[in-house]
This record gives structure tokens, C-alpha cells and sequence, in this order.
């Protein structure tokens, strides 16, 4: 398995919007999802669009979530 950098998006809380954080380098296996590591952070699995490829233009906007996604929290 190769890692490539990515960006990973945070949610934050309620009060305050998500960003997306740099620095992090991610896996694709068989599993579903992305698994992400970071040395200031546990290494976890994460769904695909919750990483990009590409530095967010405006690291406040957030990512498409796809309907019905399993790993969509409400």
C-alpha cells in the first residue's frame, strides 16, 4: 500500500464550523474508507469524502457528503 498526503476534514462542534487540517497521509485498502495517520493523532479509518487530495481553497467549507452514506453522522 502506497500513502499519499491529504487534507482531512474536522467537524468541530456546534458552535463552531469545521476545517480542514493538512499534514496527514492516508491509505486505501479493501476496507471501506480511507485509513488516515498523522503523528499528532491516532491513526483511524475515516470514509473517502472526508479527505481531498488537493489543499481546500476555503478550508471553512466543509465536503459533499454523499446521500444515504453509512458514515454520515446527523
Amino acid at each position: 500500500m502506497q500513502k499519499e498526503n491529504c487534507w482531512v476534514w474536522f467537524k468541530g462542534s456546534i458552535k463552531d464550523g469545521g476545517i480542514w487540517k493538512g499534514g496527514f497521509t492516508y491509505q486505501k485498502d479493501c476496507n471501506p474508507g480511507v485509513l488516515i495517520q498523522n503523528p499528532g493523532y491516532v491513526q483511524c479509518r475515516v470514509p473517502d469524502w472526508r479527505i481531498s487530495t488537493t489543499e481546500p481553497p476555503d478550508k471553512s467549507i466543509g465536503p459533499n457528503i454523499p446521500e444515504n452514506s453509512v458514515w454520515k453522522i446527523l
